[in-house]
């Protein structure tokens, strides 16, 4: 039983990484079933899950929705995962490995050859590299439990972050903010790096009203 709602869970947290889930979808029951073969009782538990996360909203009547949030809850799940996420860049900074220079090094790379030959097109294709580089710098910072927090905040948001990459000019300001953060990481200058962490990942007011109303 514990096998089957872990395989559902994991289903369902895919499908909002890799983005086939949006914030407001409804959770099909009878769909994940069917395409598991397993029973309702470890699904209605991995929905139990989800909800105690934060990602997913139960509805007398009318089933689990993936959760959406208003203006001011995306703006208060905004502040802390920018500051989440610029912790995260403070201790890489102080904690980075060899292997992981490296690392981030070509990821960084692989960021400004696709914003020099692609421009504004491929958004998904950036998103993906983005993906990449927030996760390294998450693992470089040597705290499993930060690097979780950053995973569970993110997951709120993911569908709004990839959709800013659709805005012209966007892919290019997000691959030169990754030079800068990597630069400032890879020099060991963990407070430059820490802020400059927070400003790359934080929207101001009128961006998130304009990603609220795409994905509305």
């Amino acid at each position: 039983m514990a096998g089957q709602t872990e395989s559902v869970l994991n289903a369902i947290l895919s499908g909002i990484d890799e983005g086939e889930l949006n914030p407001g979808d409804p959770i099909d029951e009878n769909a994940l079933i069917a395409r598991y073969g397993v029973s309702r009782t470890p699904l209605r538990e991995a929905l139990l899950r989800l909800e105690a996360m934060g990602l997913v909203l139960r509805q007398p009547r009318k089933g689990a929705v993936l959760f959406r949030p208003s203006l001011e809850e995306f703006l208060a799940i905004l502040e802390v995962h920018a500051r989440l996420e610029g912790q995260a860049a403070g201790l890489a900074a102080r904690r980075i490995s060899s292997a992981q220079k490296e690392a981030l090094e070509k990821v960084v790379a692989a960021c400004e050859a696709h914003a020099r030959t692609h421009g504004d097109d491929d958004p998904d294709g950036y998103y993906a590299l983005n993906l990449a580089f927030h996760k390294l710098v998450g693992e470089a910072s040597g705290n499993p439990f930060l690097l979780e927090m950053i995973k569970m905040n993110a997951r709120k948001l993911l569908a709004y972050y990839r959709a800013r990459y659709r805005y012209a000019g966007a892919i290019a300001e997000s691959a030169h903010e990754h030079r800068e953060i990597a630069e400032l990481i890879l020099s060991g200058q963990a407070d430059q790096a820490e802020a400059l962490m927070v400003r790359h990942v934080q929207f101001d007011r009128v961006t998130v009203m304009d990603l609220l109303a795409a994905l509305d």
